[in-house]
């Protein structure tokens, strides 16, 4: 039965040739590439964040600056995702999503071995420029080019490497940095990058349907001012800001406390507790689901919830109840990442490309701006401070979605969830 779709498959792609289909060396050749391509994106962007109590050591750095190894990153790629999208229309979509990956995999190497903090937070800053050319392009390439039957698979694929990526990132420098030194883990990293780009540039297909387009800066700024005046997508916008920016504060912070007493956990303790973080590949789909059957408007509210429950938890002296409330502020922030993302694009109408952008701008924006501000309540308090700063944003979200509960429903609306925001993953 298996060949059989696969002969069908290879038929109407002769007969179809432009499109990339399912079942065809060119749908398996795209998936490879794009999985690979999350995967390294997210890997090269997140595999700092488990080191910070390591840079706090070695350049003498307290927790709000060490922050700024990750803050700066995310804060230059959230501007530069408004625009990345706009660059590929002009040049196109394969040749800024490879120079995007392999000079992105170089800046990594490059700022393990950087000799002072001020040198390291440079790499750090270029890598938000030339990391944004992958996320803000690869979906805009897979509507472009994959058969509308076969691009919710090739999407999923994608996702699941970012997830992956996101993790694994984590866990290689988290652990490698405890036997080798942090060196070698953020090495080890930039070579899988390296890798990872050289599978994609090969595997990628190249662009059929794609048109060359002339930058037009007024025409942009005119499509985000629009979005702006409808009466859901800004709060929908700020509840991706809070969303990220709690969720970042805690896994930003969380290792210094795991490392101090009473838990004297080692480094690489620590970074396999970053492995909580694939509950989020199960509960952005369970979420998603229920918000589909539901009404996003009254599931919303108890990710937000949820997570306001975790943090509480975290404030305990039991080790386990403190992982079980990383559980939950982790499964209520996929949850509600996923929910927000596909509202904003069923809100956006014909202008999803642009309020994906916004959405991933005001995202990023939140892990880089809260992020960073967390060490400063580190500082002054320690973790119950931290804390008390998340439970703010968590519950100033919660505040939003009851508000978003009486937001008057869309009529005569049939379009999917734009595929971009859906793709973000932290």
């Amino acid at each position: 039965m298996e060949r059989l779709r696969e002969i069908e498959a290879t038929i109407e792609s002769a007969i179809e040739p432009d499109w990339i289909r399912h079942g065809t060396p060119a749908f398996r050749r795209t998936n490879l590439a794009l999985f690979a391509a999350g995967f390294a994106t997210f890997g090269l962007l997140y595999c700092v964040q488990p080191l910070m109590p390591e840079f706090t050591r070695d350049y003498h750095v307290n927790a709000a600056t060490s922050a700024l190894s990750l803050s700066l990153t995310t804060g230059v790629l959230a501007v530069m995702m408004l625009f990345a999208g706009a660059v590929s229309d002009a040049v196109g979509r394969k040749s800024v999503m490879v120079v995007s990956l392999l000079v992105s995999a170089v800046l990594v190497l490059i700022s393990a071995w950087m000799p002072s903090w001020t040198a390291l937070l440079l790499v750090r800053t270029l890598l938000g420029v030339t990391l944004s050319g992958l996320p803000a392009v690869a979906m805009t390439y897979l509507s472009e080019e994959m058969h509308p039957e076969s691009i919710g698979l090739g999407m999923g694929l994608y996702i699941s490497g970012s997830a992956v990526g996101g993790m694994g990132g984590r866990l290689i420098t988290g652990v490698l940095s405890d036997f080798f030194g942090w060196h070698i883990g953020v090495s080890v990293v930039g070579v899988i990058g390296l890798v990872c780009g050289l599978i994609f540039w090969r595997a990628l297909p190249a662009t059929r349907h794609f048109v060359p387009q002339p930058l037009r800066a007024r025409a942009l700024l005119d499509s985000f001012a629009r979005m702006f005046r409808d009466p859901g997508l800004p709060w929908l916008f700020l509840e991706g800001f809070l969303l990220l920016g709690a969720f970042v504060t805690v896994y930003n912070y969380l290792g210094y406390r795991l490392l101090a007493p009473p838990f004297n956990l080692s480094q690489a303790v620590v970074g396999l507790i970053f492995g909580i973080y694939l509950i989020g590949t199960f509960s952005s789909a369970w979420m998603g689901s229920l918000a589909g059957r539901l009404g996003r408007r009254k599931v919303l509210w108890t990710a937000f919830a949820l997570m306001l429950s975790g943090i509480g938890l975290t404030l305990l002296s039991s080790l386990w109840l403190i992982m079980l409330g990383i559980v939950a502020i982790t499964f209520g922030f996929f949850g509600g990442h996923s929910i927000v993302s596909s509202w904003v694009g069923r809100r956006a109408g014909n202008a999803k490309a642009q309020a994906s952008s916004m959405y991933l701008f005001s995202y990023y924006m939140g892990s880089s701006i809260a992020g960073a501000s967390g060490g400063l309540f580190y500082a002054a308090g320690g973790w119950p401070s931290v804390a008390a700063f998340v439970g703010a944003l968590v519950l100033a979200g919660l505040l939003i979605a009851w508000k978003l509960y009486g937001l008057p429903p869309l009529v005569n609306v049939a379009t999917p969830p734009t595929p971009m925001t859906k793709g973000a993953m932290p």
